[in-house]
């Protein structure tokens, strides 16, 4: 038995117009073609589905119970079509990027303000965590796209570069004898020191930074969030490895001032990654357009 979809859609035609003329404008073929199609499935079933009238074709009774059946698929495979235009005008769907708490509230968020502002219809989700569980939650397909701390060195993930960071370490007025004054790795060592408690890509690079020069950083305090990072700073209890970019509005009003060293601390890039060879949703892809 055939199992053309063309003829289907010929039958679909002729039963629902009541005439052959009409199905072959319909679908841009000629009467003789739609004939064709007609007499084809016909012999392929065995049965007759139309008998003609002066005025045009008439379905038998089992060409009434096959298009009862191909009714419903025509009505399916139109609404897949209109679901299929409406993500692709981002009418609907979704979108879902991985990211750092840090990186949604001080760089993300402009971007994905400005994508809702345009894209109503589009479902946001966003999955907060450290680098390693980012990348875990793309290969696990739990996300379209992540927005990390370079450098990231795996062959199955595509990076684009996007902005440049620079962390530093800040203090509150509780060390304002600090400032101005260039301190030795040895002498901010002196110092209860404040980090990110996740194994987090700055944290990586700070600790290994200061390993060349030969010295273990410890802190005194661990955090969960950059916002304690900076709240704890700013009260005094310590001083806080941070994003200079995200302590930028406390640089400017002093509640916060940023320790001078004797060395460079290293800038990091910020990443956009998806999966290498994998396509993505018209959703994501706008996204990654806005942001790269």
């Amino acid at each position: 038995m055939t199992n053309n979809y063309e003829l289907y859609k010929v039958f679909y035609w002729a039963a629902k117009t009541g005439s052959l003329t009409q199905a072959a404008k319909a679908l841009y073929l000629t009467q003789p073609s739609v004939s064709h199609a007609i007499k084809q499935l016909e012999e392929s079933f065995g049965v007759t589905l139309f008998y003609r009238t002066s005025k045009g074709v008439n379905l038998t009774q089992e060409g009434t119970i096959l298009f009862s059946y191909i009714e419903q698929s025509q009505i399916m495979i139109s609404l897949a079509e209109e679901k299929m235009a409406a993500l692709k005008n981002l009418d609907s769907g979704e979108l879902r990027v991985g990211g750092s708490d840090s990186l949604f509230k001080h760089y993300l968020l402009p971007f994905l303000e400005d994508y809702h502002a345009k894209y109503p219809g589009v479902k946001l989700h966003l999955n907060h965590g450290t680098t390693p569980e980012v990348i875990s939650y793309l290969k696990e397909g739990r996300i379209d796209l992540g927005v990390v701390r370079m450098p990231i060195v795996d062959s199955h993930l595509e990076v684009t570069e996007s902005i440049q960071l620079q962390d530093c370490f800040v203090a509150g007025e509780h060390y304002a004898e600090l400032k101005g004054v260039q301190l030795s790795m040895e002498e901010m060592m002196e110092y209860p020191v404040i980090l990110f408690s996740r194994n987090s890509r700055a944290r990586m690079a700070v600790t290994e930074l200061f390993q060349r020069y030969g010295y273990e950083l410890k802190p005194e305090i661990e955090v969960g969030s950059v916002d304690l990072l900076i709240e704890f700073a700013r009260r005094g209890l310590g001083i806080s490895y941070v994003t200079r970019e995200f302590v930028s509005k406390e640089l400017r009003e002093g509640s916060l001032f940023e320790i001078e060293l004797d060395i460079n601390l290293p800038p990091s890039k910020v990443g956009v990654m998806i999966m290498r060879n994998m396509p993505i949703s018209s959703a994501a892809t706008r996204f990654l357009e806005m942001v790269r």
